[in-house]
């Protein structure tokens, strides 16, 4: 594959016409950290977004930042970070996840996949931060939307449109972001040793409560391969974890409040402070149990009420989970099941959807991704819109041909 490096939009924009014009496939990247996600890439030549990369304006006592979509995240984050700020919806890191280096990833690719982490259930995901963007369709025209503050529009919400369209759309060149100011302080409790029911129905208790809850997760011990974000001399049992952030004496406030409401029901509770607790949820959030191992990992998005009883009708199914864990109060489910041809979709969608929930395949070779839909398949008329749209916007999609669906 011939890989062309633009250091312009215009640049960028010309390539796409002269792919058009020959009907030429185009792949899009960025730091090839997230090239794993979706199905293979299958375009002729490849266009590296790295040229368009640099913060170009950021104002943070306006909390906006606008950068190049190659910027990369690291870059992004310790100039946030300066300034006592965050990107607030902590978005993945797959580079561990796919056996890459950390911190790998760029603004576009962010966007593009539409990341975020445990904090989705608080802050959102990257859509909801995206003020505005610059971007090049399938027809090798500029176009943009949005700006530097949220306001009321009227027709499609572009911004929402562009993330997680996972470059279908068009190729994003520039980004700009809400930003948030980064809390004080955190600390994570952790109750021990709950079974899977009980650990949901705390979370989902705690989630009614006015205590400002930032995350919500639940990792049952892990089988041997694999391995746990939470510090190594904490008892070996399941974990059910609980996040507190803001000003220090809000949060200690919280603490004793949350402390009493578990202890009155007889738990035993372990705490985390701010290191340890930044350093569980990252590594939650980025999978790094799954690191290294070889099983295929599944996503799954369910309601939180339901996830253990899932979980149990997979293992029912005979569907082969090595390892699972839970995140979004039980909403989230991410499960590392043994190789199989067919990822073992069959049986888990049969399952999730039986729950009202989708599974995405996040991690599987090439020639199973090829074959086994990597995203949930939509009903017919979501899938036909979803057609329509892509056409409208790349008429030949030449833009990552068949990288969300064979047909688009």
């Amino acid at each position: 594959m011939k890989i062309l490096a633009p250091e312009t939009e215009k640049d960028v924009a010309e390539i796409v016409s002269a792919a058009l014009s020959q009907n030429t496939p185009v792949d899009i990247v960025g730091a090839g950290s997230r090239a794993g996600l979706g199905r293979p890439a299958s375009g002729d030549i490849a266009v590296s977004m790295a040229g368009l990369s640099g913060v170009t304006l950021y104002e943070p006592s306006e909390l906006v930042l606008t950068a190049g979509a190659g910027t990369p995240l690291s870059t992004i984050t310790a100039l946030l970070s300066e300034q006592g700020q965050e990107l607030a919806f902590e978005p993945m890191d797959h580079g561990p996840l796919f056996g890459g280096s950390r911190h790998a990833g760029t603004l576009g690719g962010m966007v593009a996949i539409n990341a975020s982490g445990p904090r989705r259930i608080k802050a959102g995901a990257a859509r909801d931060h995206l003020l505005g963007f610059r971007a090049i369709n399938g027809r090798g025209e500029v176009f943009q939307s949005g700006g530097r503050v949220m306001k009321n529009v009227t027709g499609y919400d572009m911004c929402k449109l562009m993330a997680g369209s996972y470059g279908t759309f068009g190729i994003l060149s520039e980004i700009t972001l809400k930003v948030m100011p980064r809390a004080q302080t955190e600390l994570t409790l952790l109750v021990v040793g709950l079974d899977e029911s009980s650990a949901i129905e705390v979370m989902t208790s705690v989630s009614g409560l006015s205590h400002e809850v930032s995350g919500f997760a639940h990792l049952p011990l892990m089988n041997a391969g694999f391995s746990s974000p939470a510090p190594a001399d904490l008892p070996s049992k399941p974990l059910t974890a609980l996040r507190l952030e803001g000003p220090e004496p809000s949060v200690q406030a919280r603490k004793h409040k949350l402390v009493k409401f578990l202890a009155d029901r007889g738990y035993q509770i372990e705490f985390l402070d701010r290191s340890a607790s930044r350093s569980f949820w990252a590594g939650l959030r980025d999978g790094v149990s799954f690191a290294g191992t070889k099983e295929q990992i599944w996503r799954i998005s369910s309601v939180p009420t339901r996830g253990a009883q899932l979980v149990e009708d997979l293992l029912a199914r005979g569907v082969g989970v090595n390892a699972h864990y839970y995140d979004w109060a039980g909403g989230l489910i991410w499960l590392a099941v043994a190789p199989g041809e067919d990822a073992h979709a069959p049986a888990i969608r049969d399952v999730v959807e039986r729950h009202s929930g989708h599974a995405t395949l996040i991690r599987a070779s090439d020639e199973v991704r090829s074959r086994v839909p990597v995203f949930h398949p939509q009903p017919t008329a979501l899938a036909g819109l979803t057609k329509r749209l892509r056409i409208s916007f790349d008429p030949q999609l030449i833009l990552n041909r068949g990288r969300v669906r064979e047909d688009l």
